[in-house]
């Protein structure tokens, strides 16, 4: 671990024990992609294959083919 690493830990050891919570929940959130970039991803997504359906790229199926294949390979 890095002596960087190291004073960050110390000097968050300082803090009243309500700011390192909010210290911890911060740091914790950090780690996760925001809800905000999942939504322009999965939009991005959607545009993309909607492109493709309408290109002719890829096809689609009717839900009563996808129930049926399910039921399938659920037996």
């Amino acid at each position: 671990m890095s002596s960087s690493i190291h004073q960050i830990e110390e000097q968050a050891r300082s803090l009243s024990a309500e700011d390192r919570a909010k210290h911890a929940e911060f740091m914790l959130e950090s780690l996760h992609t925001s809800i905000e970039e999942i939504e322009a991803a999965s939009s991005e997504e959607i545009a993309l294959r909607i492109d493709a359906f309408e290109n002719g790229d890829i096809s689609a199926y009717s839900a009563e083919q996808v129930f049926a294949e399910t039921r399938k390979i659920l037996q």
